[in-house]
């Protein structure tokens, strides 16, 4: 079928796909069409990746906006928004607005109104909902991106539930649900009443094979010499082999440790093969990953860019992520050690995935456990792109007979395992019946029951009265709480309906509330960071050996700061847990204490992305905290205020309004406060000349800040900078000095 044949589009949409090389639609493309995905009829595509998903949701989308609709793309990553948001805007100048949003759940996305395709995570879709957003009843075709994640434990009843309600609330929306190949894709489109495309057809060849010995075994029973030098590793030698024939190559490893180290090794291999001219590019993209950080973990990174290798994983800042992401992109690095979270979407292929580590650690299972098949055919399919590759090949390692035959069963040959919704299950729902309730899309248990009916999990289960009987328990949690009211029927109360739009976890609302009411004017920065770790919201750090003596010590030192009930250390769960939720708060408190961030990333063995990650995290819960504290008319209210600015600014108590300016943050405020200027007054009607010295020179950025102030005349020409503002050189950094250089020690100066 030629993309000039279809119809129902914004005029010029045919003509444009044309022109970008899209004349002919791909096998799954043109059966999509042909099962009416432009007439506005639902649709799974159960396809692999680079099989052309994409335009599949591109032709719903235009088509449901020239019929007068508005489209919704939901992605399960934040990553992903951005991305997809820019590669659907080559369809603004045909008159489509497109919009993005993925932050601030306490935001009912009335700017996105305007917008004709909406580019959003199923958490934000969500909290849109939960918060009144009046333009989903607009939508004419709504875009599942990865639904196979609604078997993911965390996310995927979110997923679930969103899919759910926007197809309960608005009659007749079209339904597109795009998933890597899955043993069940038919259980999906009986779920969404959708038609189904399910095809394993690829436009380029993927091979997939073991390396065992000096050999390469392909599944189609032929085998390639690939020999390993004499101390070489199998992947080094892959590489190398890859490098030959001008190919990249993506290794997936289960650690972050173990990216960082095999990133290093393979940067070995692939310095050899560098010209002049890449190193200078790779030397430029090192040094913007040392700009975005000072920690041990970005340096380590820039180092092994600047050789041709990268690795990427979750510690990494979200900066350092997108540069890693898009230097592979374009072929300057040639090979990027990764955690399987890189296989989830992001877009990211290499002509070769080896797949390096196929068990992982699994607490639950106590030890290590074999990967999932969906997971490694997700890593498979990173193999080959379009037009650039003439084939793909993804490769598993052993170093032995009996492996070579286990991954062939195991992997190679096996088909991915079945979809299966995570919803029964009450942490899952906790949160999602209180917004169905909250909302009044539920007014009884009846209407509840009949919604939760709508869901993948009552469409597969076998298990009678298993939803019902968690509904009717997580209804008993809220009633205890008071976030539901059951007389006639359900209500949630005002606080419940607060908790509902702030979108946190029911437990943890629970828990701030009663930590709250417990705060008394000893109860510090320290205790509130302490009381938001302790929610299920907040992933809290490990202890790792030695720490619970250390951290035990700084408990019944800093105890009364704490709001809450310290657990007995007789009770080892639970006092693990809350010294857990110590460390974790400590963490935050250096971070406020304008601690360095690599000397936070090296005292608590995180990287940057996890400071920031735990930063953001406790933000938004103080924030809720603040509101809640608020409704409940508490006298706590202001000093959950000044801890939620504190560590969303990462400063001292003094540089809080001074922080607060545009494009100050945390180590120019410092700077600019030891030039004698203390607040954000003091910098609008500050001397030019003390500006541009405190910040090192750089006159746009004094220019901009002075502008954000309010200065009548920010203008920095022919101003010079003014020496004893400058930063002391011996504090490069500008941040403040540590606890133990100003007299008071802190836990970490022991570790």
């Amino acid at each position: 079928m030629r993309v000039t044949d279809l119809t129902g589009l914004p005029a010029g949409v045919p003509e444009h796909l044309e022109d970008a090389g899209i004349e002919e639609l791909y096998p799954p493309q043109a059966e999509a069409v042909e099962k009416g995905v432009t007439d506005g009829e639902s649709l799974v595509a159960s396809v692999p990746t680079a099989s052309g998903k994409t335009l599949i949701a591109e032709l719903a989308m235009l088509s449901a906006v020239e019929r007068g609709g508005k489209a919704l793309y939901i992605v399960p990553l934040r990553a992903l928004a951005g991305e997809k948001a820019r590669e659907f805007e080559q369809f603004e100048q045909y008159g489509l607005s497109v919009g993005v949003s993925t932050g601030n759940y306490q935001s009912n996305g009335e700017r996105l109104a305007n917008n004709d395709v909406i580019v959003a995570t199923s958490e934000k879709v969500d909290s849109l909902v939960r918060n009144g957003a009046r333009w989903v009843d607009d939508l004419a075709c709504v875009v599942a991106d990865e639904v196979h994640l609604v078997d993911d434990s965390h996310r995927g009843p979110t997923l679930e539930v969103t899919l759910a309600k926007l197809r309960a609330r608005v009659p007749d929306l079209q339904t597109v649900a795009l998933s890597a190949t899955v043993g069940n894709a038919d259980e999906l489109a009986a779920w969404l009443d959708a038609e189904l495309v399910d095809s394993d057809w690829r436009p380029i060849d993927l091979r997939t094979g073991v390396h065992y010995g000096q050999a390469l075994h392909l599944d189609d029973g032929t085998t390639r010499e690939l020999p390993v030098e004499r101390g070489e590793a199998q992947t080094a030698a892959i590489v190398r082999d890859t490098l030959q024939d001008d190919g990249s190559t993506l290794v997936f490893v289960n650690s972050r440790r173990n990216a960082e180290g095999a990133a290093k090794r393979l940067a070995n291999v692939v310095a050899k093969e560098l010209t002049d001219g890449q190193r200078a590019e790779l030397a430029e993209v090192a040094e913007e990953i040392r700009a975005d950080s000072d920690t041990e973990t970005a340096d380590t990174l820039a180092s092994a860019v600047e050789r041709g290798a990268a690795f990427h994983h979750a510690g990494l800042s979200r900066t350092q992520r997108e540069l890693v992401e898009e230097a592979f992109r374009d072929r300057l690095v040639r090979t990027v050690c990764a955690t399987p979270t890189l296989a989830a979407g992001v877009n990211t292929p290499a002509r070769r995935v080896v797949v390096r580590d196929w068990q992982r650690y699994d607490g639950d299972a106590g030890g290590m456990k074999p990967l999932d098949v969906l997971e490694v055919h997700q890593m498979f399919g990173r193999a080959g792109r379009p037009g650039l590759d003439p084939y793909g090949e993804a490769v598993l390692v052993t170093d032995n007979h009996d492996g070579l035959e286990e991954l062939f069963e195991r992997y190679i040959y096996a088909d991915p395992e079945p979809v299966r919704s995570k919803l029964a299950a009450e942490p899952a729902l906790r949160t999602h019946v209180l917004a169905t309730v909250a909302t009044r899309f539920a007014t009884t248990r009846e209407e509840l029951l009949e919604f939760l009916d709508g869901t993948l999990y009552a469409e597969q289960t076998d298990e009678t009265g298993r939803l019902e009987q968690v509904t009717d328990d997580v209804l008993a949690y809220l009633e205890a709480n008071e976030f539901i009211e059951r007389d006639d029927g359900l209500r949630a109360t005002e606080t419940g309906e607060l908790v509902s739009r702030l979108y946190v976890d029911p437990m943890s609302a629970a828990e701030i509330i009663h930590g709250l009411r417990q705060a008394d004017e000893e109860t510090s920065p320290l205790g509130f960071y302490h009381l938001v770790s302790r929610t299920p919201d907040m992933y809290e750090l490990y202890l790792r050996s030695g720490d619970r003596e250390q951290y035990t010590e700084l408990l019944y030192e800093r105890e009364a700061e704490i709001p809450g009930s310290t657990p007995s250390e007789f009770s080892e769960g639970e006092f693990e847990d809350w010294l857990s939720a110590l460390k974790t708060a400590k963490l935050m408190e250096d971070w406020t204490e304008e601690l360095d961030e690599d000397r936070i990333a090296e005292r608590y063995g995180v990287g940057p992305g996890d400071i920031r990650g735990k930063t953001e995290t406790a933000e938004w819960l103080l924030g809720a905290a603040e509101r809640l504290a608020g409704e409940l008319d508490l006298d706590c209210t202001t000093a959950v205020r000044d801890a939620r600015k504190r560590v969303d600014y990462g400063v001292r108590e003094e540089l809080l309004d001074l922080a607060g300016v545009r494009g100050v943050g945390r180590k120019r405020a410092r700077r600019l406060y030891r030039a004698g200027i203390e607040d954000r007054s003091d910098l609008r009607n500050a001397e030019k000349s003390t500006v541009l010295g405190a910040l090192r020179g750089r006159r746009k950025t004094a220019e901009s800040v002075l502008a954000a102030a309010g200065h009548p005349n920010p203008e920095m020409d022919d101003v010079r900078a003014d020496p004893d503002a400058a930063p002391d050189e011996s504090d490069a950094d500008g941040g403040a000095a540590d606890a133990s250089e100003q007299g008071q020690a802190s836990l970490g100066d022991f570790e």
